[in-house]
């Protein structure tokens, strides 16, 4: 880079393909020159568009400059856009040199961008000649940019990695192996780039074109790479171009299903309920493509996963769980294996339709055991029974306690030293909470109550009501309030002083 000798500028030009330092002046418009001497104005022109600006500490320098270098980038886009048999082989370093000196292309990347673009794109544009000048060294510093904070950038870097992707095929593996390491380096070393859904929605069209059968190279990239990413913090930012990418994989081999759902599993946020239902969405995405034979599989320790979400006191983890009883292709699969799944999930069902703060919720726990109760009445029947089997044994149990404890005081009293200690300390017995709500004494009363309360979550209405935080009601401390009352601003005392 050379710092142009005219008085008072501050542009810097690129020279390297120039004879001597390079002044921008306005060229004529190719289309006013024979046809002979179009190439040499063309590539004039795009050496001209090397100059870079100071755009940023000065902004108003150089502003005749500034406009030649964009009308020479706007009238390249439009020739080579309606032109023929323009792209000839001494264009292509010409090119290739420019886009490299504009990196990063500020202020001007759409020009720049869109005119790089079009020559990707153009008829003429012959891989075989561009593949001496886009190389790994220039593809490599276009995924370094991915990391740009303008969306714009981004989209048309992604746009650009996709065509440079699709016509050079020697380049598709380095390709790929440096989206890995960007990967890797953002989910084991700084948890923030900027371009990882760009880069993800790219894989999304790689993966779509993958030929069956899958390469092993690629079920690693997904276990070991894509999986991974779902437990970065920042995963909103990228989750429906990850979770598009994971179902393509499954679509290209469901027997990739099982190490899916179970790294799923175990990277389940626990404190994280909006990363929670962000899980669930996708799950449900993956049910939707799943086969028959894979979901035996994964149903068991899946429906326990689900079980806890149902129990979720965040009622959007448990409304979203529940919304799978809404899927028809679920409940067909759901139907078929119900003797392994009802079991599961009857207990956090029926605990909270009982329990749960959110009316919404118990509307939509009394449709799933309804549609359990369609789906096989004996087994909805044996369920009751055996819950309720469980919960008169855990009754038992804390009965036995309580005694224990009952027995563990009176021995303390006939210690000689025991009214000491009791004045002391009070020994409390530990007292059974029920927090299931009452038992059905009777099935049929069960029966009746869920086809009842499902009746009535159907007929209710959905309101759209904006979601209002409610204030907590804060005990009142007359202390705090005779304080704040009696509190006087520091202004006030100033102004009595002067007075």
């Amino acid at each position: 880079m050379l710092t142009c000798n005219k008085a008072g500028s501050r542009m810097v030009v690129d020279a390297a393909n120039s004879n001597g330092p390079f002044q921008p002046v306005a060229l004529l418009h190719i289309r006013d020159v024979p046809p002979a001497d179009q190439e040499k104005l063309f590539i004039q022109k795009l050496r001209q568009c090397c100059v870079l600006f100071d755009f940023v500490s000065d902004p108003l320098s150089d502003l005749k400059w500034k406009e030649v270098k964009r009308a020479a980038l706007s009238e390249m886009v439009e020739y080579i856009t309606h032109n023929r048999n323009v792209i000839t082989e001494p264009i292509y370093p010409e090119v290739v040199h420019m886009v490299m000196a504009n990196r990063p292309p500020i202020f001007l990347e759409r020009l720049v961008y869109e005119f790089f673009l079009r020559f990707l794109e153009s008829p003429d544009f012959q891989p075989n000649i561009a593949k001496k000048y886009i190389d790994q060294k220039f593809v490599l510093q276009l995924l370094e940019l991915f990391d740009s904070e303008d969306p714009r950038e981004r989209d048309f870097l992604k746009t650009t990695l996709h065509r440079i992707y699709g016509k050079f095929l020697g380049l598709r593996a380095y390709i790929r192996k440096q989206i890995n390491n960007i990967f890797y380096r953002f989910i084991y070393e700084t948890e923030h780039h900027n371009g990882i859904a760009e880069l993800l929605e790219i894989l999304g069209s790689i993966i779509n074109g993958f030929a069956l059968p899958l390469k092993e190279e690629h079920k690693i990239f997904l276990l070991k790479v894509l999986l991974p990413l779902h437990k970065v913090k920042s995963l909103s930012v990228y989750h429906p171009q990850l979770a598009y990418c994971v179902v393509q994989f499954l679509e290209k081999d469901s027997t990739l299903t099982e190490p899916v759902v179970m790294a799923l599993l175990k990277y389940w946020p626990k404190t994280h309920s909006p990363k929670e239902v962000m899980f669930l969405n996708e799950l449900e995405e993956i049910l939707d493509v799943i086969e028959p034979s894979e979901f035996v599989k994964i149903m068991e320790p899946l429906f326990r996963q689900l079980a806890k979400c149902v129990s979720s006191p965040h009622f959007q983890v448990a409304e979203r769980a529940l919304y799978y009883w809404n899927n028809e292709y679920i409940m067909s699969l759901i139907s078929d294996n119900a003797a392994k799944i009802l079991p599961i999930m009857f207990p956090s069902l029926y605990r909270n339709s009982k329990t749960h703060w959110n009316k919404t919720i118990h509307g939509l726990i009394y449709n799933a055991l309804k549609l359990f109760m369609e789906m096989n009445q004996k087994l909805f029947d044996d369920c009751t029974q055996q819950f309720k089997a469980e919960k008169l044994k855990e009754k038992l149990k804390m009965k036995e306690r309580e005694e224990a404890w009952v027995k563990i005081e009176n021995l303390a009293k006939a210690n000689p030293q025991y009214t000491v200690y009791s004045q002391a300390s009070s020994v409390s017995i530990p007292v059974a909470m029920e927090t299931d709500g009452p038992l059905f004494e009777d099935v049929q009363m069960l029966r009746k109550t869920v086809n009842e309360e499902a009746r009535q979550a159907q007929k209710e209405p959905k309101k759209d009501r904006p979601l209002v935080r409610r204030k907590s009601e804060l005990p009142q401390d007359l202390h705090t309030k005779s304080a704040l009352e009696a509190h006087c601003r520091a202004d006030e005392l100033l102004s009595q002083d002067g007075r």
